[in-house]
C-alpha cells in the first residue's frame, strides 16, 4: 500500500514539473506517456489534443498503435454507439473509464472492443478525459494486451488522481503556446481560406495549394495513412455522420488558431468539403476565457464584460448584487493579468495572447 502511495506521489510530482516546463502539447504527451507506462501498466496508447469547447479531437500522439486503424477508430468514436467513447464517459459524469468496468465485465458488449480492440490483441482499455474548468483540454486511451488481464481498481484510481493535474498542464501548455508567439503573426500564416475535399472513406480527394501546405505543417505520423491531420478527419467525419455542417477549432504548431468548417457535398457520393480559415475573435473568445482558469461564474462575468455590459446590467442578468459582480470582475482581472476592462477585451479577442504571464494552476 505504501509503495502505491509513493508511486502516486512521484507521478503527481513529475506531472507538476512537466506543467511548469510549459512544453508544447505533443512533447508533453510523449513525456506523460513514458511517465505513466509502468504505473498504469499498458502496452499501447494514444493522446489527443481537443477543441476545448466541443471536446472534438484535433491532434494525436500515439505509441505502439497501427496507423492503418486510425480512421476506423475515428468512425467508432463519432458514431456514439458505445459506452466508452470519450463523449459517453463525459456524459456519464466520469473522467476515467475502462472497457471491463463500463460493460460489467462483459467487454463483448462494446462495439469498440469487438471491432477494434479484440482483433488487435487487446483485452482491456482505460480512457481518460482531461476536463477542467469547463474546458475539454485533451483525452487519452491506454490499451492492455490480452495476457495482462483487465485494469485493477488501483490503476483506475491512479488514472483518476492524475486526470485533473494533466488537464491543468494541458491548459497551461495551451496558454504557453500562445504566449511564445506573442502579439506577432505566425512566421507562416495560413493562406485562407484553404479547402480540401474528402471522399466517403475519409481519404483526401483534392486540396488547393493553401490546404496542402497546411496539411504538411500539421502532419501527424498516426494519420499518414489517410493523409490528413486529426482535426480535418474528425470534423469531416462528424459532418458526414450528421449530414450537416460542423465546426472545430484547431491550433497549428506555431500557435495560430484556425476554424475548420465541414459540410457534405451534394451528389450522394458521401464527399465532404472542409474549409480552413483563421479563427475570428468571436470564435476565439470562449477558448481564451476557458484557458485562463476562470470559475464558471467568472466566465459568465468575463463574457458580459467583453460584450461591454455594465456592472449593474451584469448583476441584473446573473441575479447577483453589484458588489458581487465587482468582486468577480476583480478576480477576472487578477487571473488574466490585466488592469481594466479595456485590456481584458484586448487580451481575450487578440489574435495571439500577449506575454502577460500565466495564471496560477
Amino acid at each position: 500500500m505504501a509503495k502505491r502511495r509513493d508511486i502516486e506521489r512521484e507521478v503527481l510530482g513529475t506531472i507538476g514539473e512537466l506543467s511548469a516546463a510549459q512544453l508544447p502539447t505533443a512533447e508533453l504527451f510523449r513525456e506523460l506517456h513514458a511517465l505513466l507506462l509502468d504505473p498504469l501498466g499498458f502496452d499501447s496508447g494514444c493522446w489527443h489534443g481537443t477543441d476545448p469547447v466541443t471536446g472534438f479531437p484535433t491532434s494525436t500522439v500515439a505509441e505502439g498503435l497501427d496507423p492503418a486503424q486510425f480512421d476506423q477508430a475515428v468512425q467508432l468514436e463519432l458514431k456514439g454507439e458505445d459506452t466508452t467513447t470519450f463523449s459517453a464517459i463525459r456524459a456519464a459524469g466520469r473522467r476515467v473509464q475502462t472497457i471491463h468496468r463500463a460493460t460489467d465485465g462483459r467487454p463483448e458488449r462494446s462495439i469498440r472492443y469487438r471491432e477494434l480492440l479484440h482483433p488487435s490483441g487487446y483485452g482491456d482499455e482505460l480512457r481518460i478525459n482531461f476536463d477542467l474548468g469547463g474546458g475539454c483540454w485533451g483525452s487519452a486511451a491506454f490499451m492492455r494486451d490480452h495476457g495482462r488481464g483487465r485494469y485493477e481498481p488501483a490503476g483506475v484510481r491512479l488514472a483518476e488522481r492524475v486526470a485533473a493535474p494533466i488537464a491543468a498542464a494541458l491548459r497551461r501548455a495551451h496558454l504557453a503556446t500562445l504566449r511564445r508567439t506573442g502579439s506577432a503573426c505566425p512566421a507562416e500564416p495560413v493562406h485562407a481560406p484553404a479547402a480540401v475535399i474528402l471522399d466517403a472513406q475519409g481519404r483526401l480527394r483534392s486540396a488547393d495549394a493553401g490546404a496542402r501546405e497546411l496539411i504538411r505543417r500539421m502532419a501527424e505520423p498516426v494519420a499518414r495513412t489517410c493523409g490528413l491531420p486529426t482535426g480535418f478527419l474528425t470534423v469531416a467525419r462528424q459532418a458526414a455522420r450528421t449530414a450537416g455542417t460542423t465546426d472545430v477549432r484547431v491550433c497549428t504548431p506555431d500557435g495560430q488558431w484556425l476554424t475548420l468548417h465541414a459540410a457534405p457535398l451534394d451528389g450522394g457520393a458521401g464527399e465532404v468539403a472542409v474549409i480552413a480559415s483563421p479563427a475570428s475573435p468571436l470564435q476565439r473568445l470562449p477558448l481564451a476565457i476557458l484557458a485562463h482558469g476562470l470559475s464558471p461564474r467568472e466566465q459568465q462575468v468575463a463574457l458580459h464584460a467583453v460584450r461591454g455590459t455594465s456592472t449593474k446590467d451584469i448583476a441584473a442578468l446573473l441575479h447577483l448584487t453589484v458588489a458581487t459582480v465587482q468582486q468577480h470582475v476583480t478576480a477576472v482581472l487578477e487571473k488574466t493579468g490585466v488592469r481594466n476592462r479595456r485590456e481584458l477585451v484586448a487580451l481575450l479577442t487578440a489574435d495571439h495572447l500577449p506575454a502577460l504571464g500565466l495564471p496560477p494552476i
